[in-house]
Order: C-alpha cells, then sequence, then structure tokens
C-alpha cells in the first residue's frame, strides 16, 4: 500500500494572509483541498494530513466535501518533527511527503515518484536547474556555482517506509531538515531524482497568489453493469473483451466522469441532464461527441481545461497495456497535453458491483482556468 504525508501544519506566516495560506479560495477551491484531491487515486491507500491550532476541523470540512478520507495528526514546530509525527502513523510500504502548499501536482509526477521509490527506495520530485547555481558564504560569497546536474527539489518525496522510518531513528532529537532527502541522504543513503513539473509550484509568499489564474477543480464519477452484445469502450478506445457496457450512449464510462468533472467545475449541468437518457437523439452516441459538446458550453462561459486525472475501477478485463493509448486520446479529445492527462487503473478486490465483476466504475478529477 502506498501512504502520502500531506504537510499542512505551518502557520502562512510568509504569506500574511493572517490564517493559514492552505485554507485561501483560490479559483473556487483552496490549495489543500487541490493538494488533496491530487492524490485521491487507486495506488493511494492512506492520506495522513498534518496540522495546527484549529486548522484540523476545517480540513476533516474539506475532506468530507470531497468525499476524501483522511487521518488527522498534530504537527511539530518544525517541518521535520511534523512528518515525524505523521511517520507513526503509516501503514503503506512507500510513503510520499508533500507539501499541500504545491497544489498543482500532476498525475505524472506522482506516478513517477512512486515508481521510482518502488524499484530504488527513493524518489524525489526534481526539475533541471535552468539558472546557474551558486553557494555563497554567510557573507554572500560565493563558493561554488554550476548548472549541469543540478536540479530543484520539489514534493513529493517517495520512500521506502523502511528507509524514512530509520533515517528518524539514527537523528539527533532536535536536528531540523530542509526536507526529508535531506534527512535520508545524511543517515541512510543517497537519494534518487524523478520527474517533478514546472507547474508544480510553491505558494509561499503573498504575491504566490496574485500571479495565478483562476482555477476551478471539478469531480465526476460514473458507473456502468456489463452487457453482453456490446462493445466495451473507454476513453474513445476499444478494448476487446467478451462484454461491453450498458448505456443509452456508447456507454464510454471514463469519457462521461471526466465531462461531468469539468462540468461541475464551472457549475454546469451534469451530463445526465445535458444529454438524458431518453431522448432519441442520444441513443447510441459516442461519447466523445457528447464531451465536445460539453466542451464547447465549457468555453462559452469562459472555462479551458488545464488537466485531467481519473481512475479506473475494474476487475476485469486487465487494462493496463492500454493506459498509453487511452491518455493520446483523451488528451486529444480534451486539447491538452498527454501529459496533463492522469489515468490509472485499480480493482476492488472481490467488493461491490466493480468486484462482483459486473460493471466499470470511474472517478475523475479535472482543473479548469477561467479566462
Amino acid at each position: 500500500m502506498v501512504s502520502v504525508i500531506i504537510t499542512c501544519a505551518g502557520i502562512g506566516q510568509r504569506a500574511d494572509f493572517g490564517y493559514n495560506k492552505l485554507l485561501k479560495d483560490i479559483g473556487g477551491a483552496t490549495p489543500f483541498e487541490k493538494s488533496l484531491a491530487a492524490f485521491l487515486r487507486g495506488d493511494i491507500g492512506e492520506i495522513i494530513v498534518t496540522y495546527n491550532g484549529t486548522d484540523g476541523e476545517k480540513f476533516a470540512l474539506s475532506a468530507e466535501k470531497l468525499g476524501a478520507k483522511i487521518k488527522l495528526v498534530r504537527g511539530g514546530k518544525t517541518r521535520t518533527e511534523s512528518v515525524g509525527n505523521g511517520l507513526e502513523e503509516v501503514a503503506g510500504d512507500i510513503v510520499l511527503v508533500h507539501d499541500g502548499a504545491r497544489p498543482f501536482v500532476g498525475a505524472d509526477t506522482i506516478t513517477d515518484c512512486i515508481k521510482s521509490a518502488e524499484k530504488y527506495g527513493t524518489g524525489i520530485a526534481a526539475v533541471p536547474a535552468k539558472e546557474t547555481v551558486a553557494e555563497t558564504d554567510e557573507n554572500g560569497n560565493i563558493l561554488c556555482s554550476a548548472k549541469k546536474n543540478r536540479f530543484i527539489l520539489q514534493t513529493p518525496q517517495a520512500f521506502k517506509t523502511e528507509i524514512l522510518k530509520k533515517a528518524y531513528s539514527l537523528k539527533e532529537e532536535n536536528e531540523v531538515f530542509p526536507d526529508e532527502s535531506s534527512l535520508v541522504g545524511k543517515y541512510v543513503m543517497k537519494c534518487r531524482v524523478a520527474k517533478g513539473a514546472e507547474s508544480n509550484v510553491k505558494l509561499t509568499f503573498k504575491e504566490d497568489f496574485s500571479t495565478l489564474g483562476n482555477f476551478f477543480a471539478g469531480t465526476g464519477f460514473d458507473l456502468h453493469v456489463f452487457a453482453y452484445g456490446r462493445k466495451l469502450i473507454l476513453g474513445g478506445i476499444e478494448i476487446p473483451y467478451e462484454k461491453g457496457l450498458l448505456g443509452h450512449s456508447d456507454a464510454d464510462v471514463l469519457l462521461h466522469a471526466i465531462t461531468d468533472a469539468f462540468l461541475s467545475s464551472a457549475s454546469l449541468p451534469d451530463i445526465g441532464r445535458l444529454f438524458p437518457d431518453d431522448d432519441p437523439e442520444y441513443e447510441g452516441i459516442d461519447s466523445a461527441i457528447l464531451l465536445k459538446r460539453a466542451l464547447a458550453l465549457l468555453s462559452e462561459k469562459g472555462y479551458a481545461v488545464k488537466n485531467a486525472s481519473a481512475v479506473i475501477m475494474a476487475q476485469k478485463p486487465k487494462l493496463a497495456g492500454y493506459v498509453e493509448k487511452i491518455k493520446e486520446n483523451v488528451a486529444a479529445l480534451l486539447g491538452i497535453e498527454k501529459n496533463a492527462v492522469g489515468i490509472t487503473c485499480t480493482t476492488l478486490e472481490g467488493i461491490g458491483t466493480v468486484g462482483r465483476e459486473e460493471g466499470i466504475a470511474v472517478q475523475a478529477y479535472c482543473l479548469t482556468e477561467k479566462k
């Protein structure tokens, strides 16, 4: 199981809002809600949130609004202490630590960090330094400078849990580190960089918030049951299988959930109200057509899709081999880059409609920007 610790125990003093910056509204959602939504995926089994003061109650309400289950852990005086408190509650074999102040983390970055930790023990989100980086002494004199092989570290930072726990067990009692890679690097092993993103910015100062676009988060869910004599279509791609999904249209459950997600971000009616299943016009229709019509409505209101993330829940068939093709097609339909689409697949371990192999469900999230 993969666990994630979202660090939210700071007071946001440098942002100077008079309250925790993670609770500031940015385009209809807070940085905390956007950060939390990024980890609501099938491969994340546990979400731990560190907090201070009365912020825990507010984080709990936000999580409830998103339908997310979180475990609240009181933070400490430093980031190192807060993460240590969260680490005591971790049950997963892999643990990610993520700044709640990085609300725009993408699915590709999360996935790459997890894969790196599984293979190498660590996976630290990072981007290559574009400028020459200098190290100085206390008086500002340059000691050394370089650009080659220099990276800007971000979060999430992923570790095999046993590695991060070992590092914490070896550190001195009051020792403080800027991040977890520094701690692990000192006491256990060299850490390995994973794929970060320029868009994965950290909101620190008030001006960081003023430069943001008007972003809105949306969520969508859909479930269709299997039926013989129908094609199985997911993300506009036909999947070879003995059964398809039952529905008035082609029953593309993935495109339906994604469509509802971006519609909800703009407070537009859902796909069922826009394209009712008792209207003969939509009988057997390609769901890509419905998505394009919904996109036109979104555009009329001044919104554009920036990214999309979805979890496909299916006991059968196995979908891993089709994910890249589905991502390419979904990106093309939405008019965004492939790396702005995250698709993961999971089973439900024999539980419920999906687990009994009676159908497929999808949970999707979209970020849109109002121009």
